[in-house]
């Protein structure tokens, strides 16, 4: 991968007071970098520092300047989407030979990471895209992975994923949307909620009922946008996410091959658990980036800010706060790395792993950017101040991919039942 530019100057937006601190903020922040005891480059290899570099720039350069923006109108930056891409993040851990970049586990968790601190939202969304790539080019045969991969990889095309459903959501082996063989094709009735990109992707990777009921009457299927009987709700109005469109999928007598069928039928659970497993690390790896650029942003707001008479920074209390929220910091990185590790790896405590990163990760971040804002003071609840977006777009994360009660429910069971 090449390098992108140096890092860019945030854009002025105005000549407020509030705007003013924020940027005074910012090019000090320019200045001291990052702290030493956080950065997130310690560990790895010189390769992986490098396209760390390639994405932390390109979150900078062209990702943090139009955050703002891009929540508060509500576009979904497809060229800058595009852009990245060019970069190899349309396809991380795909194969090369259908486009990808062939990458480790590891390795995308820390390319989130970095992508993150420049817009949550987006970065979350390519997670989800990077996500419905893999599973076609890993469950897919090859007249499969060349017709829809190298498009994904360039994202000259967009991907979704529907599991959900409006009646099953946490209980996702109840999903109702069926698929009924006819000839060559399954006709596909039923309706997926909350899906991210609906209406404005291209590709849809759903999980429907072609047998029984439960697990192994599921299978998946490759929907393309434009089918017959593919129609898609209204635009859903969130608190965040709000870079990425999200709708319900509706199907009404939806006629889509079989050879768009991903693995046997009956397999489609098993194929996307498999999927929400890397998925929980993508996740988790964007809570870390919102949490490491929050962390940065109160030490900066400490170091300026002043009250009776001295900086915030000198406030024992406040330094005893940072002090915790960067070990937090540190503590949910090492385990996203560990998780990121034992999936590559195959190890048998990769599904539990996963699962305890999701649910210590999402939920630490979190607390972490949302001490941030409070740092912050009034300031913090400006929406000129990036803290507060960080605190929205990451707190779905602990609801999505499987609420963080789902993975506590994974953990105890691998607990109670391996011998």
């Amino acid at each position: 991968m090449a390098a992108v530019g140096p890092l860019a100057r945030m854009a002025r937006l105005g000549s407020s007071i509030c705007r003013n601190h924020r940027l005074i903020s910012n090019r000090n922040s320019q200045r001291r970098g990052i702290a030493s005891c956080i950065d997130p480059s310690y560990g790895l290899t010189d390769e992986q520092k490098e396209f760390q570099k390639v994405a932390f720039d390109f979150a900078a350069n062209e990702m943090a300047p139009h955050m703002a923006e891009w929540d508060q109108k509500e576009i979904f930056p497809v060229e800058t989407m595009r852009k990245a891409a060019q970069l190899g993040f349309g396809g991380i851990y795909v194969q090369p030979d259908v486009g990808g970049s062939g990458l480790s586990r590891l390795d995308t968790s820390v390319i989130f990471e970095a992508l993150s601190t420049g817009c949550v939202s987006t970065t979350a969304y390519i997670s989800i895209h990077n996500m419905c790539a893999w599973m076609i080019d890993t469950f897919g045969n090859n007249e499969q992975r060349e017709k829809f991969c190298p498009d994904l990889c360039l994202m000259e095309k967009f991907a979704s994923y529907c599991l959900t459903e409006p009646g099953s959501g946490s209980d996702a082996a109840s999903l109702l949307t069926t698929a009924q063989r006819k000839g060559d094709h399954y006709i596909l009735n039923g309706s997926k909620a909350f899906i991210s990109g609906g209406g404005d992707t291209d590709v849809y990777v759903v999980m429907c009922r072609t047998g029984g009921k439960g697990p192994k009457g599921i299978s998946c299927l490759v929907v393309e946008k434009g089918t017959p009987g593919l129609s898609f709700g209204k635009k859903e109005k969130k608190v965040g996410w709000n870079s990425q469109p999200t709708r319900a999928v509706i199907f009404e007598d939806c006629a889509v091959p079989v050879i768009n069928r991903l693995g046997e039928e009956g397999q489609g659970f098993g194929i996307a658990m498999k999927g929400l497993n890397g998925g929980r690390i993508n996740i988790a790896s964007c809570s870390l980036g919102a949490a490491h650029a929050c962390v940065q942003l109160a030490r900066d707001h400490l170091l300026v800010r002043k009250q009776f008479g001295e900086t915030l920074s000198n406030n024992q209390f406040l330094q005893f706060r940072l002090a915790e929220m960067a070990t937090k910091l540190v503590a949910s990185r090492l385990l996203v790395r560990e998780a990121a590790t034992a999936l590559q790896d195959g190890r048998p405590d990769a599904v539990s792993l996963c699962s305890m990163a999701k649910l210590f990760v999402t939920d630490e971040c979190f607390n972490i950017c949302n001490q941030a804002l409070q740092m912050h003071g009034g300031y913090g609840y400006l929406k000129d101040y990036a803290v507060q977006q960080f605190v929205r777009d990451i707190r779905v994360h602990q609801i999505l991919e499987g609420t963080n009660e789902v993975m506590r429910m994974i953990i105890s069971r691998n607990l109670l039942t391996e011998l």
